[in-house]
């Protein structure tokens, strides 16, 4: 069974939208834990338009399950992460002022750059993951850095699933097995949904985790938190 790690980014910006406390971040991380979550990832950003930073500190001393902090690999994220020691690291090449993420890394031509950001953290024992498209090219470069796992970017997956799923899915299903291969761990994330996410899981089955944020807290404002972690939880048997 993959593991179902919640990005609960989008609960902040909802905090932070008004002030205060409301809804309690670190609560809310805590209560997704007790509702089955096998994991809680944040992406803190430098303007901290959401996850702030005192977030990241105290989600460490409080959870018990493992903890996935992504973002893109500057010396401030870089210096938070060696702090806090997550389980995880997912690198992903975003901008600071991007909306979300877009696209993997060229791992070809940022191999250098990231196998020094990948021996860093291994040094530090923290699991990194890379985050990528589906060109075999560029996972065989991810695996050139001495990453532990790659997360797949599957927005293009989610926006063609309802078109012919078979054909939507058959590129990550390459990859995948590309990655198994070269002795990848498997993470994927973005846009995945209570729809289209079975069906991914069944053509994955060696799939380690998933990442899901924006999709995951919308269904709980109309099926509650506890009902939709697991229904998510369901997807990925």
């Amino acid at each position: 069974m993959a593991k179902l790690s919640v990005n609960i980014n989008k609960v902040a910006t909802l905090r932070n939208s008004r002030g205060g406390n409301i809804p309690d971040v670190i609560q809310v991380a805590k209560d997704c834990e007790i509702f089955g979550a096998d994991g809680i990832t944040v992406h803190p950003r430098p303007d901290e338009r959401h996850i702030r930073y005192d977030d990241v500190y105290e989600l460490k001393s409080e959870l018990k399950v493992e903890f996935n902090i992504e973002g893109y690999p500057s010396s401030g994220f870089m210096d938070l992460v060696l702090k806090v020691r997550p389980h995880q690291v997912t690198l992903v090449p975003d901008p600071p002022e991007a909306l979300t993420s877009s696209a993997g890394w060229d791992t070809k031509q940022n191999v250098g750059f990231l196998t020094d950001i990948v021996g860093v953290l291994t040094e530090a024992g923290i699991r990194s993951s890379i985050f990528v498209g589906t060109d075999l090219e560029v996972i065989e470069y991810a695996a050139k850095t001495g990453t532990d796992r790659v997360e797949l970017y599957t927005e293009p997956y989610a926006s063609s699933y309802s078109i012919v799923p078979a054909v939507a899915v058959a590129p990550f299903v390459e990859a995948g097995k590309f990655a198994r291969e070269l002795g990848l761990g498997l993470n994927a994330g973005h846009d995945l949904n209570l729809n289209n996410l079975a069906y991914f899981k069944q053509n994955i089955p060696w799939l380690d985790e998933v990442s899901i944020g924006h999709a995951l807290i919308s269904d709980a404002l109309y099926m509650g938190l506890q009902k939709t972690i697991e229904a998510y939880k369901k997807c990925l048997i």
